[in-house]
């Protein structure tokens, strides 16, 4: 009686099966019926000759009856096979579905309101444009206004770090592009709009073909004034500047490989004091007022003498690579070299001889300062990271992670103990160096602080960034005290004037002059004409 009614059952399932399958058939050719009706009268019809199929080869069999005998509790009772009722049910399912998709399908139940299958829309064309009225010229498509670009260039030859400088630039440090880039184009404005058109109503005859108003564009931003210029000054960024002893002299090094000597009275050159083979980086008087100590890519130190530019020394840095920064011990006796490979060299300058390599960073060296008792060196790498040094034995005595993002322009203060530094996360830090912990912090800058210096007093903190401006901050209490921006793009180099004045150079080749309350500068030495 069973295997009986499964084939009842089958049979009725292949009608269904092939009813759905025919509906499938109108529903791809001919008129369609709506999408959603095709698919579910396509999986119905599978589904159903599927379970028909099942039950005629009997793989559906119902559950067996419980053995009236058997107890139904106890250990005695008896386990009774499930067979597969959860499927049959399933599989008993499926042509009643199938029904009842038909009947939606005739009652009209997959059409949308207002006759449209549902779910049956096309990828839409691009809209027709709307009838111009007659008389009316067709405004112009709006233009996407063009994206602004920031431009923060560097001096540096390691890998700018991840804005942000936004890198800034800041995204990595700056000291890693190996010259400053070109700054730019300055963002264009967008076209001005055409002025309306007034409509007029014309009788409905034929018109004569209109032409389209022609294009506008709206004039160029002004551009910034012209700045001064002559043949004497600088080709390219200044990136170092040093202030002589007596306060009467200026050495500046540059990207155009130029060391300069200016008087600063006068304001005038005295001469150029040497060229180097690659990027010059830092220019440094020595404690005996003759001679100066130069630095540069070309991975040699020059010991020149001031009255004539003679070479009187060159130390070569050879496999260390570029010498990115230079700091002599005011003693004079020994220098500090960081290197774009990391390493650290000390330098003995009467002796003209290494005193030590040290492994130094695992990345390029930004800062190098030497402290007031001759005895430390600090470093810092594009990493963030500061390493204080024992440059007699040669030895390191603490490593931190004092930034974010590269460190530059370190000093010491006057006492020893505290270390200032700037940075790539566009912060300036103080540290203590006895339990090297921050002790202040000094917020204001939007890019990379690039380079620092300290006023004769030690009062004052100069400072220079990407971000295009100067500043002049309290030490005492972190405040600023003044900002100058001259609107002509980063800025690479600082120092204090014997009479506080603050002295800056940049990407725009001149050397200038802020006031250190605050107001504008003046331009002391023009660049070199482009």
């Amino acid at each position: 009686m069973k295997r009986s009614t499964d084939k009842l059952l089958a049979l009725a399932m292949l009608v269904v099966g092939l009813v759905c399958f025919a509906k499938l058939y109108l529903a791809l050719g001919g008129k369609p019926p709506a999408r959603t009706s095709a698919e579910v009268f396509g999986a119905a019809g599978v589904l159903s000759i599927l379970a028909g199929l099942s039950f005629l080869a009997g793989l559906l069999p119902a559950a067996p009856k419980h053995d009236p005998s058997a107890p139904l509790f106890g250990r005695d009772a008896e386990i009774v096979p499930a067979g597969r009722p959860r499927l049959r049910r399933i599989a008993l399912a499926v042509p009643l579905i199938a029904l009842l998709a038909i009947v939606a399908d005739q009652l009209g139940l997959w059409q949308a309101p207002g006759g449209e299958p549902a779910e049956s829309k096309e990828v839409a064309a691009a809209p027709a444009q709307p009838a111009t009225p007659v008389g009316i010229a067709p405004a112009p498509a709006p233009q996407p206004a063009p994206l602004a670009q920031e431009t923060a260039g560097s001096p540096s030859g390691e890998p700018v770090a991840a804005p942000a400088e936004p890198t800034p630039l800041a995204t990595m440090p700056p000291d890693l592009m190996p010259v400053p880039p070109a700054q730019l184009p300055t963002q264009q404005a967008a076209p001005a709009a055409p002025e309306p058109v007034q409509q007029t109503a014309l009788a409905p005859v034929a018109q004569p073909e209109i032409a389209s108003p022609p294009e506008t564009v709206a004039p160029p931003p002004p551009e910034p004034p012209a700045q001064p210029t002559a043949p004497e000054g600088h080709r390219d960024a200044v990136v170092w500047l040093a202030v002589s002893a007596d306060g009467h002299e200026i050495m500046s090094a540059s990207t155009d490989r130029m060391i300069k000597l200016w008087d600063i009275d006068g304001k005038r050159l005295i001469r150029d004091l040497g060229v180097h083979k690659d990027m010059a980086r830092t220019a440094l008087f020595m404690p005996d007022g003759k001679t100066a100590l130069t630095a540069g890519d070309d991975g040699e130190i020059v010991l020149r003498q001031l009255s004539d530019d003679a070479v009187l020394h060159v130390f070569s840095s050879g496999q260390n690579g570029g010498v990115n920064k230079l700091a002599v011990s005011p003693d004079g006796k020994r220098a500090v070299s960081g290197h774009d490979s990391g390493s650290v060299i000390v330098w003995d300058l009467e002796k003209s001889a290494v005193l030590h390599v040290l492994p130094g960073h695992d990345w390029s060296v930004s800062s190098v300062a030497v402290s007031p008792d001759d005895t430390t060196a600090l470093t810092g790498s594009i990493d963030g990271e500061l390493k204080l040094w024992d440059i007699g034995a040669g030895k390191q005595l603490r490593s931190w992670h004092g930034h974010d993002r590269g460190a530059y322009g370190a000093l010491f203060t006057a006492d020893g103990h505290h270390a200032v530094t700037g940075s790539g996360d566009y912060t300036i830090k103080l540290w203590d160096l006895d339990s090297f912990r921050e002790v202040r912090r000094f917020d204001g800058h939007s890019g990379t602080v690039y380079a620092l210096a300290l006023s004769a007093d030690g009062k004052r903190l100069g400072s220079v960034s990407l971000d295009g401006t100067a500043r002049v901050w309290n030490m005492d209490t972190g405040a600023e005290i003044a900002e100058f921006d001259p609107g002509t793009g980063p800025m690479y180099s600082v120092a204090f004037a014997a009479d506080g004045t603050l002295l800056t150079g940049g990407i725009d080749r001149t050397i200038r002059g802020w006031p250190a309350a605050g107001g504008d500068g003046t331009v002391l030495f023009a660049g070199a004409p482009e």
